[in-house]
């Protein structure tokens, strides 16, 4: 290759380069400037609809359009913020290529004798000049591209650097410290676990009855003092529906000869319908004949517990004198509230947590055992990380934007057992408990890591980066698998025992419903009205089956059923198999944001409105 081989090279790889760099400069400050006319925590439009609501607060469709919107667009904002992310990067390298071809392009010409016309001269003094204007036009261009695009922050980021969305907001949040818990009446006895230890050996969560081996069966009652009550066994704990997502909060229950027909409206298979006392995002939690709910708003935040035969209301307890609770709730999103938490039961206590940091324990006929607040969550849509139990820990995910944060707690005096902080951001999952090889773990997700925790101590075990953006749905276990995913990231199966990652894809992401394991399958649903089944071994697709809403609901397996709601009020029942068997779709008649409980051949939905019982 000769000189003038190279010189062509080089000059046709400056233009190309150059070429891009314009064309992605533009495309980025168009994208830089949408971003800064679009910040979905500033929506004019938003303001306006909230204060539409405000006006007129029992108006439903506004409240759908209100959550249609939000959804939109934080949407085409994360999408676009990842565009402008993305893109920098590419425009970063071309201008380093460019750069390099230049510098080559120029270092060959200067090896070229000048020619002696003077006339010619001029001529290649003119072109060099218009070059060098070009050049310097585009590498302005440039600059002010890359300039945009790794000064554009989005919320989140500015929450995290401590900056306020508002003054004035800001003003009204009350900021306190962790405080003692209030001194607590003596222990109630556990009334009605009398399950032997033999009867208390049953499979892990998210593998089938009968599944479980020697090996896997986890010790059946905690070790307590002679003055503490026996908590309850496996077997007690797979009878009941004691937090969200059921037993372990896995999204499999054990009931059977449950309903597959029923219809709101004409009230078919409808036991009792009742209507909810206080408004909240929480999923009803069940134990034995009792079933409890929370509801909140800026004035008061409460426990309900209803006798689940009859849907009579036994009792309410409020949340309220509890030393360190702000004077003014923390701001929060339509879509999350104060009361987006479910409860946790072990048939001993109920235990409840709330928007402005407050927790709560009961014990069952609503008499308050302890109360402490845990510092105000910094939010920006509100806490909705929903509580676990095992024996006497109660378990807290309180990742906000200052850090990530879980706590152990004991369920009969609210003292911290422990309490880890951890390398991740603020996110609305919920934790599950596993039993790996014989042992429980507490699996947590949040961005960007999804870790599996000693129950005993909080030592972190294992830890995988693969999630990002705002992470919502919860993990699950199942096969000997942990799996996790969200939108704008990835979903992937980890093998707990090692962390090692076992498979990963990216087609089927879920918003705000949790997955779930059964018989083999891992089963989706997304916010795009998309039921989704993958192979859990191998990640692979199966089928897909569009539905006529979105889901924030997350999947229930009872038996060989899936029971997955959306938005509207419909349940669709599948089989859980690698082909899309629809068995049923029954409408509620009334919007569902909630995950139903299950026990004894029945169905409990929490409605927008009202709570259901669905029977045959």
């Amino acid at each position: 290759m000769n000189i003038s081989d190279k010189i062509k090279i080089a000059k046709q790889t400056a233009t190309v380069a150059g070429a891009f760099c314009l064309v992605i400069s533009l495309l980025l400050l168009l994208n830089y400037l949408q971003m800064r006319s679009a910040d979905p925590l500033e929506s004019e439009v938003m303001e306006t609809l909230v204060q539409r609501l405000r006006m007129e607060p029992g108006n439903e469709q506004l409240k759908q359009e209100i959550r249609q919107f939000d959804l939109l667009a934080r949407k085409a904002y994360f999408t676009s913020l990842w565009q402008v992310r993305t893109g920098g990067y590419l425009l970063l390298f071309a201008s380093i290529i460019m750069v390099v071809a230049l510098r080559v392009y120029y270092s060959l010409i200067a090896r070229i004798e000048k020619p002696e016309d003077e006339e010619e001269t001029d001529d290649i003094a003119g072109r060099a000049l218009s070059r060098r204007w070009i050049l310097a036009g585009t590498g302005i261009l440039v600059a002010i591209a890359l300039v945009a695009t790794f000064t554009v922050s989005d919320p989140v980021e500015r929450y995290l650097a401590g900056a306020p969305i508002s003054e004035e907001v800001e003003d009204q949040v009350e900021r306190i410290t962790i405080t003692d818990p209030e001194p607590r009446p003596a222990p109630v006895p556990f009334p009605d676990d009398t399950a032997t230890e033999d009867e208390d050996r049953v499979t892990e969560p998210g593998e089938e009855p009968g599944e479980a081996t020697a090996e896997h069966a986890a010790p059946e009652v905690t070790p307590v003092s002679p003055a503490a009550p026996a908590f309850p066994g496996e077997t007690a704990i797979r009878n009941n529906h004691n937090a969200i997502r059921g037993p372990w909060s896995n999204g499999v229950v054990y009931h059977d000869n449950l309903p597959v027909e029923w219809d709101g409206e004409s009230g078919s298979n409808i036991l009792w319908k009742v209507p909810i006392p206080l408004h909240a995002f929480s999923s009803p939690v069940i134990w034995g004949d009792r079933l409890f709910i929370t509801g909140a708003d800026a004035d008061e935040r409460k426990v309900f517990c209803f006798d689940r035969h009859t849907g009579d209301l036994l009792w309410e307890a409020s949340a309220d004198n509890i030393p360190g609770s702000p004077a003014t709730p923390p701001r929060t999103t339509p879509d999350t509230g104060l009361g987006a938490p479910s409860a946790t039961t072990d048939g001993i206590g109920v235990y409840a947590i709330f928007g402005t940091g407050d927790i709560i324990a009961l014990d069952m006929e609503g008499n308050r055992l302890w109360a402490r607040n845990l510092g105000v969550p910094d939010n920006h849509y509100g806490h909705s990380s929903s509580l676990i139990s095992r024996g006497e820990k109660l378990f807290v995910q309180y990742d906000d934007l200052d850090q990530g944060r879980i706590l152990c707690l004991n369920v009969l005096t609210g003292e911290t057992i422990w309490d880890i902080t951890r390398d991740s951001h603020v996110s609305w999952a919920s934790p599950i408990l596993a039993n790996v090889d014989g042992s429980y773990q507490l699996v947590v997700k949040g961005n960007p890591i999804v870790a599996g925790y000693d129950i005993e101590t909080g030592r972190e075990l294992w830890s995988v980066s693969a999630m990002a953006g705002e992470v919502g749905p919860s993990p699950a276990y199942g096969g000997g698998l942990v799996f996790a995913a969200n939108e704008y990231a990835t979903m992937v199966a980890i093998d707990p025992a090692s962390g090692n990652v076992v498979w990963e894809d990216n087609y089927y992401l879920p918003e705000v419903a949790s997955p779930v394991y059964a018989n083999g399958y891992v089963f989706i649903a997304t916010t795009y009205a998309v039921v989704a089944c993958l192979d859990a071994q191998t990640g692979e697709t199966l089928w897909e089956y569009d539905t006529d809403n979105i889901f924030y609901s997350s999947p229930v397996v009872a038996g060989n059923r899936l029971y997955v709601t959306d938005i509207s009020g419909n349940t669709y029942i599948f089989e859980t198999g690698g082909e899309p068997n629809l068995l049923a779709q029954n409408s509620l008649g009334e919007e569902v944001y909630t995950t139903p409980a299950f026990a004894d051949g029945r169905i409990y939905i929490r409605g927008e409105d009202h709570l259901y019982c669905i029977g045959n």
